[in-house]
């Protein structure tokens, strides 16, 4: 936040835009004392109860991290993300008081969800071997403001996408998308205006991580594993926390080819070979170098995997299809 607001207070006059990026490490892990400003954390959440976050069954895939105390680790989850809250209104503070709120687009959002407990998984899709594809490790908070030029108060239910995003950008900016072609993702400026929605005709959300691959549209989620599974497929509308997997149930059996199929035709559009990860042994550390014959062959993910990951994968269910 100082530093955002050191690189503002250098524009504060200047006749020229600006473009800033304020990329919080936090809310991510350590979430200990040590990392936080002592008036947040200490005492902050003591009687909290923390209802909003489920308290499940450890799942069988998590690997990694798992906390000895919720409590401890939901508070300075907790802790974590009240600072940053606060960071983000002195930012915002600054830009009405210098006078720039009303011409300056504010984006909030976060490269990916978070499990505290959800699922009985403490982190992303990282957090369990396979990686997973949850909502609640894919979905993201997204807010965007300009008072004076977007309505406020909106609530948009459109199945978006950060690949959405710059070409949003673009056309909000009056900038030509050189690369329309070549990139996924299209502009909701319309729905951004309040002038209806964001999409016609059918609205899918595709996902990837390393060799996992997912498509969701309001109704469903397929999950793909390369090469062999296990493979996912939930009905959101009867199972909106995607608790039971009908991957092998007859009855969806068309659902699911299509969607793969629509999965299918999708990354064969869009993926560049020399950067696919798709054959990347992703087994829960973070990426450090180009996924792809466009890495020279070093590893692209960290962590190894471990043969007590091996144990927790599901066996294989060979379904006659």
């Amino acid at each position: 936040t100082a530093y955002a607001i050191e690189f503002l207070n250098g524009h504060r006059d200047a006749d020229s835009p600006f473009c800033l990026n304020v990329c919080y490490t936090a809310p991510h892990r350590p979430w200990d004392k040590s990392e936080h400003p002592q008036e947040t954390y200490e005492g902050y959440y003591d009687n909290c109860l923390f209802e909003s976050v489920p308290d499940a069954p450890r799942h069988p895939w998590q690997k990694g991290p798992y906390p000895e105390s919720r409590r401890a680790d939901l508070a300075g989850y907790f802790a974590a993300i009240t600072e940053m809250d606060k960071g983000v209104g002195e930012i915002l503070d600054w830009l009405e008081d210098s006078g720039h709120r009303e011409d300056t687009l504010v984006i909030f959002t976060s490269d990916n969800g978070m499990n505290m407990g959800h699922h009985g998984i403490y982190g992303k899709g990282n957090g369990t071997f396979p990686v997973n594809m949850y909502d609640t490790s894919v979905k993201v908070p997204f807010l965007i403001s300009q008072p004076g030029t977007i309505p406020e108060g909106q609530v948009n239910t459109d199945l978006l996408s950060h690949y959405d995003v710059f070409p949003t950008l673009c056309d909000y900016s009056g900038t030509t998308n050189t690369e329309a072609k070549k990139l996924p993702g299209s502009s909701f400026l319309p729905a951004l205006k309040g002038e209806g929605s964001a999409r016609n005709g059918e609205i899918v959300v595709f996902d990837e991580y390393g060799p996992v691959r997912m498509i969701r549209n309001h109704n469903y989620k397929y999950v793909h594993r390369y090469p062999y599974g296990s493979h996912e497929f939930y009905d959101l509308r009867a199972d909106p926390e995607e608790s039971v997997n009908l991957i092998n149930e007859d009855t969806h059996r068309d659902t699911v080819a299509a969607m793969k199929a629509t999965l299918d035709r999708w990354f064969d559009r869009y993926v560049d070979p020399s950067l696919d990860g798709a054959h990347e042994p992703v087994s829960g550390g973070g990426q450090f170098a180009l996924a792809g014959p466009a890495g020279g062959g070093k590893p692209a993910f960290s962590g190894r995997f471990r043969e007590e990951d091996r144990v927790r994968q599901p066996k294989l269910l060979v379904t006659p299809w």
